[in-house]
């Protein structure tokens, strides 16, 4: 890293954070909530109790973006559409609005280059079953599998090679994790009674996924990491309870952020806990939602609130606003030229494929480690009512 690299400042405070788990009660009925998501096209409610602040925070019925026009992507900035989970536009040095890109040539270089892009639906409509999508930037877009849409929308998993998806299904009695090949070959049923609505998450070999069990009232919530090339599916649990749902894992293996109450805790691949990204409380940034997580831990990509603003429920939220340094929780500043920043993610060389709203649609930047835009591309009008699920190299 370069001179641009945040200081670790904040390394001594972040161990001292204590955690106070405001979405225990939530988790216990995620499976019933995520199910009923899933067939309604109203809002339902859902009331999440801080026990120390007595604040509620409403569930929004809808956290995706309002669908946009189907016309080509241009570069100039517009506002975010004000019904959509209203992701904070970036503030940092530099994107004031109207200024071009910060950095960059428009132009690949030859250690830097896209990965391919895997997309999903980015909000829950009626339709049974859905198609994931694959994309990189010079190609037309690639149909994949077809999953029941919740699944699709809220718990998917992309492989880090690309070649496999995990996901979870559910119906009124059970939930299964699932894992087949990204055409829907080989699949194959890996356990069951599992948590619909905390995402499985692939280990850096593709071999292994880290899951929870799914919680009823009154239980213990167990973490484990699943060997999907077992012949027994053996399974590592985490040692003790465990706070949080959605969680990431680093590339080089050694790092596993996980939401926990209105922040981001880390974790050695074996559960025991690492630190507390700082910045998080009831009085500053609150998030629940981690998007992306750079392949040494040292950055995530999420969806940050600030106090007052809808939290939203348990379901996975993948829009970012933010790129933080997990030790000194500052904000990275990013070359939006004054765009809306809509998701990031972190590919294995400490780059990052950086999505913005650009006009009625979306453009992704190619952006290196060090904060420079490499290159920048309209994405396909197809693919305007997708989210991004993961980028692999």
């Amino acid at each position: 890293m370069n001179d641009q690299r945040l200081r670790l400042d904040l390394t001594a405070l972040a161990d001292e954070v204590t955690a106070v788990d405001l979405r225990d009660r939530t988790l216990r009925t995620s499976r019933r909530l995520g199910i009923q998501r899933a067939v309604a096209t109203s809002a339902a409610a859902l009331v999440l109790v801080a026990a120390a602040a007595g604040t509620a925070f409403a569930i929004r019925p809808d956290q995706s973006p309002n669908p946009l026009p189907a016309d080509t992507p241009s570069v100039t900035a517009t506002p975010t559409p004000t019904q959509s989970p209203t992701p904070t536009p970036s503030t940092s040095a530099g994107d004031t609005p109207g200024a071009p890109p910060s950095g960059g040539t428009g132009t690949n270089t030859p250690s830097v280059q896209f990965g391919k892009l895997f997309y999903g639906p980015a909000s829950v409509t009626d339709e049974e079953m859905v198609n994931l999508r694959s994309w990189r930037p010079g190609d037309s877009p690639v149909r994949l599998l077809a999953l029941p849409e919740l699944a699709a929308k809220g718990n998917a998993s992309i492989s880090p090679d690309g070649r496999r998806v995990a996901w979870v299904e559910s119906d009124d009695s059970e939930s299964t994790l699932v894992v087949a090949d990204a055409d829907g070959t080989d699949r194959q049923e890996m356990r069951s009674d599992v948590a619909s609505d905390c995402s499985p998450v692939w280990s850096p070999d593709g071999r292994h996924l880290l899951f929870m069990d799914a919680m009823g009232m009154g239980e213990s919530v167990r973490r484990g990491v699943l060997d999907t090339r077992s012949d027994k599916r053996t399974v590592t649990w985490w040692p003790g309870q465990v706070r949080g749902c959605h969680a990431l894992w680093s590339a080089d293996g050694r790092t596993i952020a996980v939401a926990v109450d209105l922040g981001v805790t880390l974790y050695a691949p074996d559960g025991t806990k690492k630190r507390v990204v700082p910045g998080f409380s009831m009085n500053s940034w609150l998030s629940h939602d981690i998007a992306s997580l750079s392949s040494d831990g040292s950055r995530i990509a999420l969806l940050r609130r600030k106090p007052g603003e809808e939290s939203g429920d348990i379901a996975r939220e993948l829009w970012a606003n933010a790129v933080l340094d997990t030790r000194s929780g500052k904000q990275v500043t990013l070359p939006l030229g004054g765009r809306t920043l809509r998701q990031v993610y972190f590919q294995s060389d400490g780059s990052m494929v950086v999505r913005v709203q650009a006009g009625s649609g979306y453009a992704v930047l190619l952006v290196d480690e060090d904060g420079r835009k490499i290159s920048e591309t309209a994405e396909p009008a197809s693919l305007k009512n997708e989210q991004i699920l993961a980028v692999v190299d």
